[in-house]
């Protein structure tokens, strides 16, 4: 029981951990930004809404004809800009930008080790328009022909900690990383799809000599994480030796419980003498025996 109970544990954790899939999220926002299109209009973005346990992101779609996206453009989608002559491949007739703002799920979606992110985590995504009643769709792959796409964060972006330089952050459907720097203060460009954000580095820090040397911060923050990690390692065997301890236990508690049954049963039927030897108990032969007959004491 107790057996079962430690693999349904591990059954769980594993389903915490596949929860915080970014791609996983992906689909699950494809679903309910199309959901949006009740009666869809080509380009108007309609806002969608998104399950109770994802409560603070946000999410649009957006529907466009692909020849009109080439030729036009969109001005402004959000926090998003897509210049003229963005392409898509496959080619379709229309297609769906989906928009994501992932507010305060961006760092366990998109965890940056060593790094702070100063806006939320937004994302665009595109899929093909044929069936706005299709799950699990695959995104098309968009690209600029002549200038990128530009996401300006200058209404969510904190401010930036003195010392520190921030940085765009761009992360790649297929879970790459890459940095770039920023345009008029609070403006990131892409040539593709994905997720962006602006990040400051903690572990190093301005100094006013020409060339800084790493703070002590960052390594106390890594040495701190370093000993969690360790703890958590360390508790995990120990609580699963204390659980085999304890089934150890337990069978030998439930075995004794057997025995004694079996001895109370034994008692209950016909009684026999029993002597104790060491700790156990053991049945005698009654002291007085049947005395045997001799063939000669019947005949007359």
């Amino acid at each position: 029981m107790f057996l079962v109970a430690f693999f349904q544990i591990i059954v769980l954790l594993t389903a915490i951990n596949a929860e915080f899939s970014s791609r996983l999220l992906d689909s699950v926002l494809q679903d309910y930004a199309f959901r949006a299109f009740v009666r869809p209009r080509t380009g108007i973005p309609y806002d969608g809404n998104v399950p109770f346990n994802y409560t603070g992101i946000k999410v649009s779609a957006l529907r466009l004809r692909s020849g009109s996206m080439r030729r036009r453009g969109v001005s402004k989608y959000k926090e998003f800009h897509i210049p003229i002559g963005v392409l898509e491949q496959p080619y379709v007739e229309r297609l769906v930008l989906v928009y994501h703002n992932l507010a305060n799920w961006s760092d366990l979606y998109y965890p940056l080790p060593g790094h702070i992110h100063l806006t939320p985590v937004l994302g665009i995504l595109t899929y093909d328009a044929s069936n706005l009643s299709s799950i699990n769709l695959p995104e098309l792959d968009i690209r600029p022909s002549k200038n990128p796409i530009l996401i300006n964060f200058s209404s969510i972006v904190k401010p930036v900690p003195m010392g520190l330089l921030p940085k765009c952050v761009y992360f790649n459907l297929d879970g790459a990383v890459e940095f770039d720097n920023i345009l008029n203060g609070n403006v990131c460009k892409t040539t593709k799809q994905g997720h962006f954000s602006i990040v400051v580095e903690f572990t190093t820090a301005a100094e006013p000599e020409p060339e800084p040397e790493p703070a002590s911060g960052g390594d106390r923050s890594g040495g701190r994480k370093n000993w969690v990690i360790f703890g958590s390692v360390v508790g995990g065997f120990v609580a699963l030796i204390f659980l085999v301890l304890l089934i150890a236990c337990l069978n030998k508690y439930d075995k004794k419980k057997k025995i004694d049954r079996m001895e109370e049963a034994a008692d209950r039927g016909v009684p026999l003498l029993m002597t104790k030897i060491g700790n156990t108990k053991a049945p005698i032969a009654s002291e007085t025996r049947t005395r045997p007959s001799l063939e000669n004491e019947y005949l007359p």
